[in-house]
């Protein structure tokens, strides 16, 4: 699972549902993204950054701090 784009969703109070509009994709999509069932193409990994602040690296849980 991709906890920190979670995390993240969750400290914007956004539900999956407002972060899928978000992102382009539809919830069912956005919850194969999230629970690793499908890779997150880069278009969409710039569109999180560009939404949470956070960087890529750090959204995929590659890096423990939340450095942009």
């Amino acid at each position: 699972m991709r906890v920190n784009i979670e995390v993240e969703r969750t400290r914007l109070q956004k539900t999956k549902t407002e972060m899928s509009q978000e992102l382009g994709v539809t919830y069912k999509t956005y919850n194969s993204y999230i629970n690793g069932k499908t890779p997150i193409p880069s278009d969409i990994l710039e569109k999180l950054r560009d939404i949470t602040g956070r960087s890529i690296d750090y959204l995929l849980g590659l890096q423990t701090d939340n450095a942009s």
